[in-house]
């Protein structure tokens, strides 16, 4: 029975196309749904969309190249949808005023329902259900693996703002004591919030895995160090 609901599913009946293309919409929700828990900016709607209109290019393309006398290109709109969403994923990236690359994931994610949408509207379910599983594993289980992996990286990236006069000097001092390398350091031009402070982006090398959690509450207790914050 299972069989024949995939092998039905997979054809082109109207019903079947309308139950794919329900399928590609609601898989493209919940990958949505994990990027709004997480605030970002795609969220449930964007994803859906992308989801189902990806599946209806692809089932367009296969009702075309099914029509008699008409020779179409099936590989065709599916090759402009995965480089249209290319275009659309580019826009969810920013670049911070302190070199933070943000929306690298929501691009991707959007890519990659896509790419769901279609297998769905193609009739391949296996894919398009593998797809939207593994895509499911990435953003949340690899995510939270991701974080804890930085989280005790022996390199850290911070943003600091010190006190203008001997602050660097200090701050240099502090980190040879606490057995940090800096890799480099430079100053931003940030409006500090004392408005008089020195604003700085320093990269670490602790020369093994370390939390830095421990590091940020040390930088924090320093009578110089105004704001601190891991980038």
């Amino acid at each position: 029975m299972v069989t024949g609901v995939i092998d039905y599913l997979q054809g082109m009946d109207d019903l079947a196309v309308v139950l794919r293309l329900v399928i590609a919409t609601i898989c493209g929700s919940l990958i949505g749904w994990e990027r709004v828990v997480r605030r970002h900016s795609a969220g449930i709607r964007t994803f859906s969309l992308v989801s189902l209109g990806s599946a209806v290019a692809t089932v367009l393309n296969l009702y075309l190249a099914n029509l008699d006398g008409l020779s179409a290109d099936v590989s065709r709109i599916p090759a402009g949808v995965v480089s249209g969403i290319g275009f659309l994923g580019a826009g969810t990236i920013i670049v911070t005023g302190r070199n933070q690359i943000k929306g690298l994931t929501t691009a991707a994610s959007l890519w990659v329902a896509s790419c769901m949408g279609m297998a769905f509207g193609a009739g391949y379910l296996a894919v398009g259900l593998s797809c939207f599983v593994l895509v499911m594993v990435a953003n949340l289980i690899l995510m939270r693996l991701t974080v804890k992996i930085e989280e005790y990286s022996r390199y850290v990236s911070i943003y600091i703002e010190v006190e203008e006069t001997n602050g660097i000097k200090k701050l240099r001092k502090r980190f040879s004591e606490m057995g940090y390398s800096i890799v480099s350091m430079n100053k931003t031009k940030d409006k500090t919030l004392s408005g008089t402070d020195s604003a700085l982006m320093v990269e670490l090398d602790y020369g093994k895995s370390h939390p830095h959690q421990k590091l940020m509450e040390e930088l924090n207790n320093l009578e110089f160090v105004s704001y601190v914050e891991e980038v």
